[in-house]
């Protein structure tokens, strides 16, 4: 905050002088970064090292040069005791000095040091005496004169107050994608943040209470802290759609992590096109998780001896070893037993098959090398015999089999899948091939999962699931399986679930993800949606079948209002609430039932309001079908018809729950109908 008082006048003056030096510092470290290119690749010993080091090397100088703009501090510890007594730091988003082996000028917010900034109390100042905290412009690009404030907190004296600088900056209007909140991170928020790599979590937050930038965060902190073990594994960032993945996009990078892959599980697992939708009986079906053994029988229910010629004969030159049936069963059974993957188990058949052919040819002649053990393996008797006891298999040839075929689907589902649930799966009409069928969402789940029974599909060594509540049992499968190495941070809010098959509790949701011993952590408290429409939204709540905790807001401010109107004024009142909310700084959201978004659009334009879509972050002024408005934020929200938007599907008042809780600022509620709550 901006005061006449010289003393604050002249501390704001040496912040703004520092950050000058941290600019200049981080231009050198930008520049140098791109010379080590040139300079490491020449006193390279090899090609093979020049060609590793210069990649390392480039990716560094591009990380540098994609840096976003801003300020390059926003905090600043003076500790009085510990090991860092006499020290003051400032804290940033990355670390800046003026030579690696220089204390530094900016700290990293992931550091050790910095855990202090975002813990210490009066009550346990952790050897801090004084914590500041800097204002900055809004908008501000990084330039020094930005600098408008700052705030001290003299913790070694006792002394604790709530920040204007953070309720500012949580305050701040909404427009563009979603900011960082490394100036912003709370105690309950930071524990999680700085988990173990290990340790995988569950966060249960109510809306606005930060669970997608904790999990933002968390990333850029483990790849800060683990950078050879996580890019190793790698890291990936799931979504619910691409509209939410725009919105996030520039969090990492402003961190100062680029290349994280970010994608939707859909993209993850899409061997081929999505070209039609099931109905909802058929995808309830598809995506529950009985489906997982119905596909197992299905698969293995092609390995069988049957039709096989007694013992097999295996050609050695002149000489024929012979492998006698009792062996070949013993051999096929103690590998079925194994239920290893179905590739695996191929080669393994095979491989029991030549060593004992080997053990027997080793008693005749003495020990065969590997050119021997080659040659058999690859005998054509040897490929033939495991070919038709255990033939190759595409998972497209499954799940085709599985979806046309009413045999071979009653004997896969018997006992796991009624009459109905049967007939619900066959397809209508039997596709030419995968290339033209028009296959669904929830047929992709199946042949990831068919695939992964096959050959276990790559594994990331760190993964943020955001929105898990709206996940099936079949698409935790195929999560859990790009886990099987890693650890996972998994966020949402069961109270947000909106898909037929969303989760009723984490219970079983972690273990389908195949972390059944995750910690579920909740997160009450928010920071984004004012007072009054958390109380709204918890009306609401009490009517969701769903046991979590009623939301609480520090935010007193913000704006509830709801507005009756009759049928026919609808849409005029739409426009009034929309040009009420633009007269105010921030975002505008309009949310309507997906049938209603077409003609609210259209009254918005013909009113002279421009309006985009939910895939313009930067836009002024959005409409948005209430199916995509989960995970984004707006300062002003505009709730059309919330009748309209409960009654549009099974899980309705769900979906309603969500578009209320949107707003960052002001929620005006139009409606012609009676409200649901």
């Amino acid at each position: 905050m901006t005061s006449p008082d010289p003393s604050l006048q002249d501390a704001l003056r040496r912040e703004r002088a520092h950050h000058d030096r941290c600019r200049a510092a981080l231009t050198a470290m930008v520049d140098g970064a791109g010379e080590h290119v040139v300079t490491g690749e020449d006193v390279s010993a090899s090609g093979a090292d020049a060609e590793v080091l210069g990649y390392r090397l480039r990716s560094r100088a591009k990380e540098m040069r994609e840096l976003p703009e801003g300020p390059l501090f926003f905090g600043r510890l003076d500790f009085a005791g510990g090991e860092h007594a006499g020290q003051e730091y400032h804290l940033g988003r990355l670390r800046i000095s003026e030579h690696p082996a220089a204390p530094p000028l900016v700290v990293d917010w992931r550091a050790p040091v910095s855990r202090a900034f975002y813990q210490a109390s009066a009550g346990d100042p952790q050897g801090v005496a004084v914590r500041r905290r800097f204002g900055w412009a809004p908008g501000s690009r990084g330039d020094s004169a930005d600098l408008t404030g700052l705030e001290d907190e003299h913790l070694g004296r006792g002394e604790s107050r709530a920040s204007d600088i953070v309720a500012r900056e949580i305050e701040r209007p909404r427009v563009g994608p979603m900011r960082d909140i490394a100036a912003t991170i709370q105690p309950e928020q930071d524990d999680l943040v700085r988990g173990d790599l290990a340790v995988s979590v569950c966060v249960q937050g109510a809306p606005g209470t930060g669970k997608t930038a904790v999990g933002l965060h968390r990333a850029a902190y483990l790849l800060y802290t683990h950078p050879q073990r996580i890019r190793r594994g790698g890291l990936l960032i799931l979504g619910p759609n691409r509209t939410f993945l725009s919105y996030i996009a520039a969090v990492l990078p402003a961190l100062g992590e680029t290349g994280v892959r970010q994608s939707t599980l859909l993209e993850e697992i899409a061997r081929h096109p999505v070209g039609g939708a099931d109905d909802e009986r058929t995808a309830v079906v598809k995506h529950d998780a009985r489906m997982a053994q119905v596909l197992r029988r299905a698969l293995y229910a092609r390995v069988s001896a049957e039709g096989t010629a007694g013992e097999l004969a295996v050609p050695d030159g002149s000489y024929r070893w012979r492998v006698p049936a009792g062996e070949l069963a013993r051999i096929l059974e103690g590998v079925r037993a194994q239920e290893p993957p179905y590739g695996v188990g191929r080669e393994r058949v095979r491989s029991r098959v030549v060593r004992y052919v080997q053990l027997r040819a080793e008693r005749r002649a003495g020990p065969q090398n590997a050119a021997w053990v080659q040659r058999i393996s690859r005998s054509r008797a040897v490929g033939e015999y495991v070919d038709a006891v255990w033939p190759r298999v595409r998972p497209e040839e499954v799940v085709t089999e599985l979806l046309t075929d009413r045999e071979a689907l009653a004997a896969a589902a018997d006992g796991l899948l009624d009459a109905d649930e049967q007939k619900a799966l066959l397809w209508a009409r039997p596709p030419r091939s995968w290339k033209s069928a028009r296959s669904s969402a929830a047929d992709l789940v199946l042949l990831d999962e068919v695939a992964g029974l096959v050959e276990h599909p790559q594994a990331y060594g760190h993964l943020v699931v955001d929105e898990a509540q709206d996940l099936s049992p079949m698409e935790c499968r195929a999560i859990a399986r790009r886990a099987s190495f890693g650890s996972l941070t998994v966020l949402g809010d069961l109270a947000q679930g909106t898909t037929p098959w969303a989760a009723r509790s984490w219970t079983t949701t972690l273990h389908h993800l195949g972390k059944p011993d995750a910690a579920v952590v909740p997160l009450a408290t928010g920071f984004r949606v004012p007072k009054a429409v958390v109380a709204l939204a918890n009306r609401l709540l009490a009517k969701l079948d769903v046991d979590v905790p009623a939301g609480e807001s520090l935010r007193g401010d913000g704006r509830l209002r709801i507005r009756p109107v009759p049928a026919g004024d609808l849409l005029g009142a739409v426009v009034d609430a929309v040009r009420d909310a633009s007269a105010h700084e921030g975002s505008v959201g309009v949310v309507a039932a997906d049938a209603d978004v077409d003609r609210v659009r259209g009254a918005l334009e013909a009113a002279g309001i421009p309006a985009a879509g939910p895939d313009t972050p930067a836009a002024r002024v959005s409409v948005v079908p209430a199916t995509l408005v989960k995970g984004l934020e707006y300062d002003h929200v505009v709730a059309v018809e919330p009748a309209a938007v409960a009654e549009a599907e099974e899980r309705g008042l769900h979906r309603l729950y969500v578009v209320l809780t949107r707003a960052v600022s002001r929620l005006e509620v139009v409606h012609a109908r009676p409200l649901p709550f």
